[in-house]
């Protein structure tokens, strides 16, 4: 008779994932790259991309050091006033501070302003002609007839080089502002020096230009540095904005394969109960038939057909559990049901079981077996498939007249192992991740041997990683096979030792207690009358 239909599984699958990443997330991620790529990518050779930002450190470097060029210009308005007019200087000093006051306000009127090309081209005029005449005031008080005395030429000397050194410093974001303010000084004090018509001027005169020189490629190299600065921040920002839009697609990517995980799991959950629910039908009466608990066939041929369809069947259910246990222990759903495991009985069991298969084929398993060990603290279902995936796999794949080793012992940790070693094929070495993957097969053994569905191993390698243990395959074709797993030691159950001393003998008074104890208690007996 067939088997009662099993009851379908009510099976709690998680919620659909979140929809993919917003459309509008990575197109203004690809945005970002394309700007800061148009940054990067430029034909001249001055990158037009960053004249903003280098104006905008000019304008910041201005406004932050207007307090150092406005104490410059009264301490040189004041010494000078020692050595001209007093009225001359202050007008001067007046003057400068004005022009002082006009590129500061200048740089923060640019800086409140929005970045735009044309504007900026603007301002880069503007500035640069701020600096000149920033330059030509200073050349108007530096100018004193030369060759009076040697204090007099130090002293302009010394304020050359202190406004040079300065206007370069403070326009190095913007080389031909910088060019603009120290030029007319340089090439004043020059001549100024050369007309004087002495050798000693001569040699002030190059020493000025030299130190022009010499701060015009400071400030052109600090312009240069500051350049590869905002490149390289340009870089950075391509670089995130990249990442952005790689994790935006892996983010998607992700969610379709947690959709794709989700609908893999409704179709195993509802597949196993509509291919179970035929498959007890298919069972039951094909076991019917070929018992012939009903009569005997008028076809004796009959028989057979109906062993086979049976064993089919058995083979199919056996798949179908085979695949609903590997979907359950990728999910993290398998649940270890962990007792007191002996691990040679478990070999020793599964050897009885496939040793009628292995003697059909002419194949000897040897037994190896340490004796006295003690039990591990595991699943024993799980444990018990390990054993026969890996000896069946070893019966399957080794030719007739072959022979197979089971061996179990103590590892040097303290642990225990199992080695299944067999005759067969062998794999080869680079076909042995594709063996320990989910339908995976070797070459030699699919044309060696009859054709599995390529879980045997994959299941037992993720039971034996769940044990905490270690799965070895070591193959060499056309001499054999070896699988090692180890249990670590801290599942090996060790047995108590005996108790070195005796327990001391009972007082009087505690045997009375014991027996006391012991002795059956009774409930009173509850009149009516009493009211207990």
């Amino acid at each position: 008779m067939s088997k009662p239909a099993e009851k379908p599984e009510v099976v709690q699958l998680p919620a659909d994932p979140a929809p993919a990443a917003p459309v509008n997330a990575r197109r203004a991620s690809a945005q970002r790259v394309r700007e800061a790529r148009d940054r990067l990518t430029s034909s001249s050779g001055t990158r037009p991309a960053f004249d903003t930002e280098l104006l905008r450190q000019y304008a910041q470097t201005r406004i932050s050091a207007s307090f150092v060029v406005m104490l410059l210009v009264v301490a040189t308005g004041v010494l000078f006033g020692f050595w001209m007019q007093p009225v001359s200087a202050a007008a001067w000093t007046c003057g400068m501070l004005c022009i002082h006051a006009a590129i500061i306000r200048s740089c923060s009127k640019f800086l409140g302003e929005p970045a735009s090309l044309p504007a900026t081209r603007k301002w880069r005029t503007r500035f640069v002609l701020l600096d000149l005449l920033y330059g030509l005031t200073w050349t108007a008080i530096l100018i004193r007839p030369a060759g009076l005395d040697v204090a007099s030429n130090t002293l302009m000397m010394f304020l050359m080089l202190l406004v040079i050194a300065v206007s370069s410093m403070l326009a190095a974001s913007l080389p031909i502002a910088a060019l603009a303010a120290t030029a007319p000084v340089t090439v004043a004090i020059a001549l100024n020096f050369i007309l004087s018509g002495t050798f000693d001027n001569y040699v002030l005169a190059v020493l000025a230009l030299a130190a022009e020189g010499y701060f015009a490629l400071l400030a052109h190299r600090l312009h240069s540095t500051t350049l590869a600065t905002l490149e390289a921040r340009a870089e950075k920002d391509a670089l995130i904005g990249e990442l952005e839009q790689a994790k935006a697609i892996s983010d998607e990517a992700r969610h379709r394969a947690e959709s794709a995980n989700v609908a893999k799991s409704r179709f195993l959950a509802q597949m196993s109960h509509e291919l179970r629910t035929p498959l007890n039908a298919i069972l039951g009466f094909s076991e019917v038939m070929k018992s012939e608990i009903f009569g005997a066939h008028s076809v004796p041929v009959y028989k057979e057909y109906s062993a086979d369809i049976h064993n089919s069947g058995v083979h199919l259910l056996n798949l179908i559990n085979e695949i609903l246990d590997l979907s359950r222990i990728e999910a993290g759903r398998y649940e270890l049901n962990e007792e007191a495991v002996s691990l040679i009985n478990v070999v020793a069991d599964c050897h009885h079981l496939l040793k009628l298969r292995a003697s059909s084929r002419g194949i000897t398993i040897h037994e190896v077996f340490e004796q006295a060990m003690p039990k591990i603290w595991g699943d024993e279902r799980a444990i018990r498939q390990i054993v026969l995936n890996l000896l069946s796999n070893s019966i399957k794949f080794t030719p007739q007249g072959g022979e197979i080793w089971l061996k179990a012992g103590w590892t040097a940790s303290g642990g225990q192992y199992l080695s299944v070693k067999d005759t067969g094929s062998g794999i080869p070495e680079d076909e042995i991740p594709i063996v320990l993957a989910s339908f995976g097969q070797g070459s030699n053994s699919i044309k060696s041997a009859e054709q599995g569905a390529g879980l045997g191993l994959p299941i037992a390698k993720s039971l034996v990683d769940m044990h905490g243990g270690t799965f070895t395959l070591k193959s060499k074709v056309r001499i054999g096979t070896e699988v090692i797993i180890t249990f670590p030691p801290e599942r090996v159950m060790s047995a108590l030792g005996p108790m070195t001393e005796e327990a001391p003998p009972l007082q009087p008074e505690e045997a009375n207690v014991t027996d006391e104890k012991r002795r059956p208690k009774h409930k009173p007996i509850m009149s009516a009358g009493t009211g207990l």
